[in-house]
């Protein structure tokens, strides 16, 4: 596939490197030099210097026999005008663009994003989507992520086992007899920075980061289950009042649940206009790393501490002065890969991963597969694959053993009509199924010709 990427920022940088994971001919577009060395050094990338709204630009990308474009900078306005040139003057079949502005997202315009007006095919919102993302952590207090997925039915939980965890140093195949409702499947396990699929008699151990599907009915149950349950998250307390913060703020303020929320902000500008848009919010002035400032806050009484500003540092800082002073959970938005990994070795902070949130929302225009959804979890290091058996499928009544799927990938729920099944290798696919697939992401390609 070919594929003109616009924007090399970070959330540019962040989908060329799932890109790269495939077959994929890859260009990226930006006007700044710097960030285009970037990431031609790291990525294997044609790297194109310009402005994405100009069309010479894009022909020199390689337009004229591009399969998708992928306007993200950090311009609504040009990202819409890259994506109006790819139609018009490119024909490439796919265009999606990322759109920040909540005018341009109100859905009174949305009948402006056609062929006959602004041809967006998918429009993604990274500061939505990490908010509603917070919002669902928020809402589920111990999990580290939930998922929803098969249209919310069902949900995949991320959780740290902690030493009192009563399931450690159980057989997975023995935990059912620990709980009798433990109704799982255990997708996959990180422990010590290595991610891998369990087989069944492997045991969980303090410090392992789990994810596993349940029912969505059944989340807070698999939580206490596990021994992860924290307490309610009723007081709110944001360090940084950016797009994020101003999303979220929006979210809360239709909860019950929440009493009470709080937003620091350094910016004085900032701070007013979240005032005024945030008739609930308590919104202070101040340098958010202040100890005046923080008791002003009353951050003693806190129940989550999320930092969402631009810097990863001071979203790590917050969130574990917030823990020194007795926040019981606490949320950090990264962006950056490295801290992704450095930050469960550093505190007991919940990691937003703005990557991974951000590319889950386009995996399945990605992948050379026909998929219902799709999703990357595990911090990146796999994607979960929501795929349905069509009769003319090359899989379909083949038992998952004789499809030589990869090791590293796990075929680890069906849904048959109302029948949910844990299927193992003698289970026989059928059309009409609906199925789940953990894929690790040094596999995607041979997963890809399994199933395309």
């Amino acid at each position: 596939m070919k594929i003109i990427v616009c924007g090399a920022g970070s959330i540019g940088q962040s989908i060329v490197s799932y890109l790269v994971q495939g077959n994929n001919d890859i260009a990226v577009v930006d006007n700044n030099q710097r960030r285009l060395d970037e990431i031609s050094t790291e990525f294997d990338i044609l790297p194109v210097f310009g402005e994405a709204s100009h069309p010479d630009i894009l022909e020199r990308a390689g337009a004229k026999d591009a399969d998708l474009i992928l306007a993200v900078t950090n311009v609504d306005e040009v990202n819409m005008m890259a994506c109006q040139i790819a139609y018009t003057l490119f024909d490439i079949p796919r265009k999606i663009a990322r759109i920040d502005s909540d005018v341009f997202l109100d859905p009174i315009w949305g009948a402006m994003y056609n062929d006959k007006h602004l041809p967006i095919d998918l429009i993604i919102s990274p500061d939505i989507e990490v908010s509603e993302n917070i919002l669902q952590i928020i809402k589920y207090p111990g999990c580290r992520g939930i998922l929803p997925v098969l249209d919310k039915q069902g949900c995949v939980l991320s959780l740290k086992l902690s030493a009192n965890c009563p399931l450690l140093n159980v057989p997975l195949n023995q935990l059912y007899r620990q709980d009798d409702n433990l109704d799982i499947a255990i997708v996959s396990i990180i422990r010590d920075g290595r991610c891998f699929i369990p087989e069944a008699y492997d045991i969980l151990s303090s410090g392992d980061e789990i994810n596993l599907y349940t029912d969505m009915h059944h989340a807070y149950d698999v939580i206490n289950a596990f021994g992860a349950e924290k307490t309610t998250n009723e007081r709110v307390l944001i360090f940084g009042g950016n797009a994020i913060a101003e999303h979220l703020g929006q979210l809360i303020e239709l909860e019950d649940s929440i009493i009470s929320y709080k937003i620091i902000e350094e910016n004085l500008d900032n701070a007013r206009y979240l005032a005024r848009e945030l008739p609930n919010a308590v919104v202070i002035n101040g340098e958010m790393l202040s100890d005046i400032i923080l008791n002003e806050a009353d951050i003693n009484h806190t129940d989550v501490a999320i930092a969402v500003t631009p810097s990863d540092k001071d979203n790590l800082l917050a969130s574990l002065l917030s823990a020194k002073r007795g926040v019981t959970n606490t949320i950090s938005v990264v962006n950056t890969p490295s801290y992704s990994n450095m930050v469960f070795n550093i505190g007991d902070s919940t990691l937003i991963d703005k990557r991974s949130v951000t590319i889950s929302k386009i995996l399945k225009e990605l992948r050379r597969v026909k998929l219902q959804e799709a999703y990357a979890v595990s911090r990146g290091h796999g994607e979960i694959w929501e795929i349905k058996i069509e009769a003319e499928d090359l899989c379909n009544g083949k038992k998952i053993g004789s499809l030589n799927l990869p090791k590293q990938s796990r075929i680890f729920l069906i849904i048959r009509g109302s029948e949910k099944i844990y299927p193992d290798p003698t289970t026989t696919l059928l059309s009409g199924d609906n199925i789940l697939l953990y894929v690790d992401s040094s596999v995607i390609r041979y997963a890809e010709n399994i199933f395309s």
